[in-house]
């Protein structure tokens, strides 16, 4: 993605099965857990450019011992950052102690059977460690303690805040982790207080009725009433005190979240191959948490995967395919492949099946997958002219005339390079921008001045700054006839608010290209009608809200927002004709069958919260609000 949009956080959950003297045994070290956690982690680090956090419980720790353990970081490095300091805890002990498990568990931090660890990408809020997770609901009872880590948005935090208050609660802040936090704690001591005051009567102790709640702690009760009023996308973890722990995904499963289960570890990340990389196994033993369920671990071991909510159509979102997760996941490969080759025959049809004279390249190197799809493709349609030009020889052919058609080759070439030791620090206006115009440099003398047109895939176009500010002019100076834009993803059109940093309207090319498109036709009087329809919605119940948006879009083509976007991010000077060429959604659909999430390019929302999540989000750009709409 040439325009660079934060994302998705991360999630690794880790529950030993075995005690640590186990682990010891069979693997040579009592530090198994941690070991996988940090592996686990890393192969996620994509999803953590902005903090990172850890956190160990302990299964039956003697009463008066520390048995929860955390760390947080906002460092340049997170993850290094935070197991620099839990590994130093271990290299100071003499060999004795490390190869003593019962020792190392009762006396060292970061021993327990239960590892939480999080990747922070934040979309909003202050980057302080205080907003990395996990984060921590702490009470002098064992069954009342509550970590959390999640990815996740949730369109409804003002709802579930006044629900917080009405139930007599004072949250310390208005935010989607602390009304989480807070929401499944509230119901977390209800359950405890329930069991209390059915064995309180009982000739037990106090003690004894601890460990009974411990063990008949109802986690999917909990869950059921914590996520009734939910609206979002979520995948979210938590441990609580005495052992219990779950990851719970939202109904329409918005967000990832895959498990693996043995005989000696429960494991969740948000990616797939984080697991099979870090547990060895082959793709079929990792299974996905269904929309709508939860992955439930007692404190005994006993494993169910139960539904806590009604699910809702599926509809993941389809970006994790396009460009958030990490492409060594055998289907993301092959679909990202499937999307650069469905563009192929548009784009042919654009350069008018010119191969001798069209260079195909990619920008940046996440579009690099999609390239390769769409060259697979390129030279089977070129395959496809050659048969066709040799049966129309007939019994005309020769040996020459042959030669000359198979020599025929599309080109490839790389164009545009990254030059990732630039770095913008002058902030003053016409500098910077000079400046940021140079991060991308290109390859001088392969293009044929004036003739050749250029292919340049992209994964997305989101703002087009890049491409406006950088990419094309460096690439202009190599004097093609023609740059000719392919986007592997559709016209992003409408805001997300289920986890993704693409929340205000003003910062989309494709919606900027609307507002032109309206200008120039004299129909700006249809804004004010679609804020009148976005305004009268605030008053109808959440089920009968619609987006009030897409009908402005209707007035015109797919092909002329395109075109217009091809004139606003050309930048001003160059002579080299720019078009742009976007994924459609039905193709979209056809290389990703099984995630279409598609709301950021449809507006076809999975949750009514998202539906009034971009009538505001267009009521703000009207009144010129710079804040998000949820």
């Amino acid at each position: 993605m040439s325009d660079q949009i934060k994302h998705e956080c991360g999630i690794a959950f880790i529950r030993l099965l075995k005690p640590l003297a186990y682990y010891h045994k069979k693997y040579g070290t009592a530090l198994y857990g941690l070991n996988k956690m940090y592996l686990m982690m890393q192969k996620q680090r994509n999803r953590g450019q902005d903090g990172a956090g850890l956190a160990t419980l302990k299964l039956d720790p003697p009463i008066g011992k520390r048995y929860i353990s955390r760390y947080r970081s906002n460092d340049a490095q997170p993850i290094k950052s935070i197991f620099d300091k839990v590994y130093g805890r271990f290299n100071e002990l003499e060999p004795e102690f490390m190869n003593d498990p019962a020792w190392l568990k009762e006396n060292v931090a970061f021993t327990g059977e239960l590892l939480l660890g999080h990747l922070r990408y934040g979309t909003h809020g202050g980057n302080n460690v205080e907003n990395c997770h996990p984060v921590m609901r702490q009470n002098n009872w064992i069954n009342r303690n509550l970590l959390m880590a999640g990815n996740f948005n949730l369109t409804n935090v003002d709802e579930l805040f006044e629900h917080l208050a009405d139930l007599g609660q004072h949250p310390k802040e208005k935010s989607d982790t602390v009304t989480v936090l807070e929401k499944i704690g509230h119901f977390l001591d209800f359950e405890v207080q329930h069991l209390f005051d059915g064995y309180k009567y009982e000739d037990i102790s106090r003690k004894e009725i601890s460990d009974r709640i411990s063990n008949n702690l109802n986690i999917l009760n909990i869950l059921k009433h914590s996520a009734k009023k939910f609206d979002g996308g979520y995948a979210m973890a938590g441990m609580i005190g005495h052992g219990d722990a779950f990851v719970m995904r939202d109904p329409a499963g918005i967000r990832p979240a895959f498990y693996y289960k043995d005989e000696e570890v429960v494991v969740v990340a948000s990616e797939r191959p984080a697991i099979q990389t870090t547990f060895n196994i082959p793709i079929e033993k990792v299974k996905e948490i269904k929309p709508g369920h939860a992955l439930i671990v007692k404190r005994n071991g006993k494993i169910s995967h139960k539904a806590f909510i009604e699910p809702l159509e599926k509809r993941p979102c389809s970006f994790e395919r396009i460009y958030f997760s990490r492409g060594t996941d055998r289907d993301i490969y092959l679909e990202r492949k499937k999307l650069g080759a469905l563009l192929v025959k548009p784009v042919l049809q654009n350069v008018g099946y010119d191969f001798d004279n069209t260079i195909f390249s990619f920008v940046p190197n996440t579009a690099e997958v999609a390239f390769y799809g769409l060259v697979q493709e390129t030279e089977r349609e070129l395959n496809v002219v050659k048969r066709e030009e040799i049966l129309a020889l007939g019994d005309k052919i020769t040996p020459k005339k042959l030669d000359k058609i198979l020599s025929k080759k599309y080109r490839v070439e790389k164009l545009a390079v990254k030059d990732v030791k630039l770095r913008t620090f002058i902030s003053e206006g016409a500098t910077r921008d000079d400046l940021v115009s140079h991060v991308y440099d290109v390859t001088y003398g392969i293009v044929k001045n004036k003739v050749d047109t250029l292919v340049l895939i992209d994964d997305s176009i989101v703002r087009g700054t890049t491409l406006q500010q950088s990419i094309l002019n460096i690439l202009s100076r190599l004097k093609p006839k023609k740059i000719l834009v392919v986007s592997s993803a559709p016209q992003i059109r409408y805001p997300d608010c289920y986890g993704i940093d693409m929340s205000k309207m003003k910062d989309f090319i494709a919606f900027r290209a609307l507002i032109a498109l309206l200008e120039e036709n004299n129909l700006m009087p249809k804004l004010k009608e679609a804020y009148a329809r976005c305004k009268a919605s605030l008053d109808l119940p959440l089920e009968k809200i619609k987006n009030e948006v897409k009908p402005l879009y209707d007035l015109f083509t797919y092909e002329e927002v395109s075109n217009k976007i091809a004139e606003l991010v050309k930048p001003k000077g160059i002579k080299p004709e720019v078009e742009v060429i976007y994924q459609t959604i039905d193709k979209l659909h056809e290389a990703c069958p099984k995630h279409k999430g598609d709301w950021y390019f449809s507006g076809n929302y999975p949750t009514q919260g998202g539906m009034r999540v971009v009538n505001k989000a267009f009521m703000y750009y009207m009144d010129g609000n710079d804040a998000r709409a949820y």
